[in-house]
């Protein structure tokens, strides 16, 4: 789904110069980086907490284009630190990408945002990022981090990687041929128990902190100020005061994926189903058709609680939710249990 806000004023819009005056009177960006943000792309890959902030960030600044792209929708707990996002989307269960793209024309409507209510996969990838220039990682889980550093490195295109959990934000950025890549510094993604918002949950600061050296990395790389972007890799606990620095300067001779290039992630190579951050539920992305949301709402009624709006229908029975999507993407929450996700959505959505 490819959603763009049109300008939703009447009255006259204000002159560049007046709108971005204070960036503009920034020596490291002025009239003609101002020029150069206006016409930039920008994919950014996850609209929960740093990403919604970052691409408030970026649309404030003038970033001309944002392609916006997530695969979930917006829950109460998600308001703690998702600054995009207000209660009425909770309500109606709004896709966040969407969310996103409405609330984003309301104070910046010459910012054009698509937003893709996707999962981003090895098959769409090539497609959704296109036509960035820079994309930017706001994502919750390593799978999807590793096939944006494959096709990034494929297609020696730049992207910032960037997280945050507990009290701690993480980023750091990766140019191809110039810096390391993720697989430089982290050769095999983390195995065993890994902290997330479910186990650890986290604070918004931490979520701004990572999203505001984020959009200024961005920003940096945009306006051609390249030489000023960090060459590490940045951790810092708002808690505790405690920050570390990895050198990324240069890239790892064997490593598989810049030195070889070898891009498994990309070939979608043992690419599981993915447990979501801050929930106990599991994606199923099996079946790409599309849904007629009328007909199922009626299959289901007799089983449960069913909810729908133009761009999901919610299924709750019992201990379960499904939330299917309109391309047959479902979310099966209540369970971690990949064999029992799979018979729910095969029993009630159909195999």
């Amino acid at each position: 789904m490819d959603n763009a806000n049109t300008v939703l004023t009447d009255g006259p819009l204000p002159a560049i110069e007046d709108r971005y005056s204070r960036q503009i009177l920034f020596s490291g960006i002025g009239a003609e980086g101002q020029r150069k943000l206006l016409a930039a792309h920008v994919a950014i890959v996850g609209c929960g907490a740093t990403g919604a902030a970052v691409a408030g960030l970026l649309a404030r600044a003038g970033v001309g284009a944002l392609t916006l792209i997530d695969r979930d929708y917006v829950e109460w707990s998600n308001l703690q630190r998702q600054v995009l996002f207000e209660e009425e989307d909770a309500v109606d269960a709004l896709p966040k990408a969407e969310a996103a793209r409405r609330r984003i024309a309301r104070f910046n409507s010459q910012t054009l945002v698509h937003a893709q209510v996707a999962d981003l996969v090895p098959g769409n990838i090539h497609t959704l990022l296109a036509e960035a220039q820079l994309v930017l990682d706001a994502t919750d889980n390593f799978e999807t981090r590793y096939l944006l550093n494959d096709y990034a490195v494929e297609q020696n295109k730049p992207w910032i990687y960037a997280g945050a959990v507990g009290p701690y934000a993480v980023t750091m950025n990766i140019l191809p041929g110039k810096t390391a890549c993720l697989a430089c510094i982290f050769p095999e993604p983390p195995t065993g128990t890994v902290d997330t918002c479910d186990t650890s949950g986290v604070l918004n600061p931490a979520v701004n902190l990572a999203a505001s050296i984020e959009a200024a990395e961005a920003m940096k790389w945009i306006v051609g100020a390249q030489d000023q972007m960090r060459r590490t890799l940045l951790s810092y606990d708002v808690w505790n005061n405690e920050h570390a620095e990895i050198d990324t300067s240069r890239q790892r001779e064997e490593c598989t994926v810049c030195g070889e290039r070898q891009f498994v992630h990309l070939a979608g190579i043992g690419r599981p189903q993915i447990t979501l951050c801050g929930r106990n539920s599991v994606q199923i992305h099996e079946h790409h058709r599309i849904v007629d949301f009328a007909e199922l709402e009626q299959r289901l009624k007799p089983h449960g609680t069913v909810r729908r709006n133009d761009l999901l229908l919610r299924f709750d029975r019992g201990g379960q939710r499904i939330t299917v999507f309109r391309d047959g993407r479902a979310l099966i929450q209540g369970t971690t249990d990949v064999g029992l996700a799979r018979s729910l959505y095969a029993r009630y959505i159909g195999s």
